[in-house]
């Protein structure tokens, strides 16, 4: 389906670009959200005519944004979640919960506009990009801990907070996994020397049946001559017999 840009998108266009793209894409999200319009031959006439109108929208809407973004700059979000094991949560982060969360703290965002690739599951601290406009784009941090007292933690130590057991039972984790990691490296080793063994060994192996197979080709060359000087040997004798006959 083709349709005329009314705004930049990424990765598809430019305002008043005419591009093709999935219809469900059209009608779910650049249509009703007004960003393009069918490309049709009216369409196309009243964008070229409102294209130096659209594009100096474009630019105050994009001076609004930076100067929203330097604003949210440095903004940390804490987001108070309970939490088990090693620090996973029971549930997750959507990006609903950080567009209310950023919401909270005095910058409007929908969740349209949070950059979550996948919902957040653990205790931590998470950069998080915030799209306000098509082309100006702000991180911020995300801080998911279990109280207030543990977020501040987080922010100053920059790690998740978990309690003695479930840090002593990550340490230990890391201790065997290191372990592991130190076992097969030298198990790789051994097999390694073990392979370049058997190369030698092959090769060896080789050299003593070719010289083998020498040997054997002279011992036949020797027993060969031996038969012959014997044959010549047999043969004078009987001639000197008849002889003497």
């Amino acid at each position: 389906m083709q349709v005329i840009l009314l705004e930049r998108i990424e990765k598809l266009g430019q305002i008043g670009d005419i591009v093709t793209v999935k219809p469900g894409f059209a009608r779910n999200f650049l249509l009703p959200r007004e960003k393009a319009l069918r490309a049709t031959d009216a369409n196309k006439a009243a964008v070229e005519a409102r294209r130096a109108q659209l594009e100096a929208d474009n630019v105050t809407r994009r001076t609004e944004a930076e100067a929203i973004a330097t604003k949210m700059e440095g903004l940390s979000v804490t987001l108070i979640r309970q939490a088990g094991e090693a620090g996973h949560l029971y549930g997750s982060v959507s990006a609903r919960d950080i567009a209310a969360g950023v919401t909270d703290g005095g910058f409007t965002v929908t969740r349209n506009q949070v950059d979550l690739a996948d919902p957040i599951k653990a205790l931590g601290l998470y950069d998080v990009s915030v799209r306000l406009h098509p082309e100006v784009t702000t991180n911020i941090t995300i801080n998911v801990a279990r109280s207030e007292d543990e977020a501040k933690i987080q922010a100053e130590t920059g790690h998740a907070m978990m309690s003695t057991a479930e840090a002593e039972a990550a340490e230990a984790k890391a201790e065997l996994d290191a372990v592991f990691e130190e076992g097969a490296a030298d198990a790789a080793a051994e097999e390694l020397a073990a392979e370049e063994a058997y190369d030698v060994q092959s090769a060896e192996d080789a050299v003593a049946d070719e010289a083998a197979k020498v040997q054997m080709a002279a011992d036949a060359k020797d027993a060969a001559a031996a038969a012959a000087i014997a044959a010549a040997e047999t043969g004078t004798s009987a001639d000197g017999e008849e002889e003497a006959e």
